[in-house]
């Protein structure tokens, strides 16, 4: 039920940022287009988020988090959740009290906007912020290791776990939005897509 959910609030946030995603699927080749990055102006407020879409009391935190739960909460008044299970991505580490893990944007909000969110409009942003369309965008991953990632990007921070499914998901997040990728992030892709074996990845 929840994970019909999220991908029917998947697809309106697909529907409003239609000018911005570019789909993507294994076989085809991705671009990825180098620029500087547009490093004034970025304000956190700018992108609204953790949105109760749907109005059912659980905004986007709670999406994720009952969404990716390895055993599913009971969720009670106000969207409180009990009972669940959940495995950080990043490190491997098991919780039962979701208080323990961050809602990961891979693609921090910072970091859209010096590779293109600058440009967007108030409800692209809220939209990126909030996107439950693609289950790579938002990750419920341990709180420490959300805090340590910060705004950095891939070149500046990877998990201990699992580092080459973090670069391909950084790829695919920036892909799909049409963000860019400035010099030093670019030629650390170039390095990993070949370590890595990816190989529908283009680096201009």
């Amino acid at each position: 039920m929840r994970d019909t959910k999220r991908l029917i609030l998947g697809i309106a946030t697909a529907l409003l940022l239609t000018s911005n995603i570019a789909p993507i699927s294994a076989a085809e080749k991705i671009t990825l287009v180098t620029a500087d990055d547009h490093d004034f102006g970025y304000v956190r407020t700018l992108f609204k988020h953790w949105i109760d879409a749907d109005k059912d009391r659980c905004n986007t935190r709670y999406e994720v988090l009952i969404a990716e739960a390895i055993v599913k909460p009971v969720v009670g008044t106000g969207c409180y959740l009990s009972g669940g299970k959940w495995k950080s991505p990043y490190d491997g580490k098991v919780f039962t009290n979701p208080t323990g893990l961050d809602i990961d944007h891979m693609v921090p909000l910072a970091e859209a906007w010096r590779s293109g969110a600058w440009a967007w409009t108030a409800a692209q942003r809220m939209e990126f912020a909030n996107d439950l369309d693609d289950s790579r965008t938002l990750l419920a991953v341990t709180a420490s290791l959300n805090r340590s990632k910060s705004d950095k990007d891939v070149a500046q921070w990877l998990p201990p776990k699992a580092q080459c499914t973090y670069i391909s998901n950084w790829i695919a997040v920036k892909s799909r939005f049409d963000l860019k990728v400035d010099s030093i992030e670019a030629e650390f892709l170039r390095t990993k897509i070949v370590s890595c074996n990816i190989t529908n990845v283009v680096i201009q």
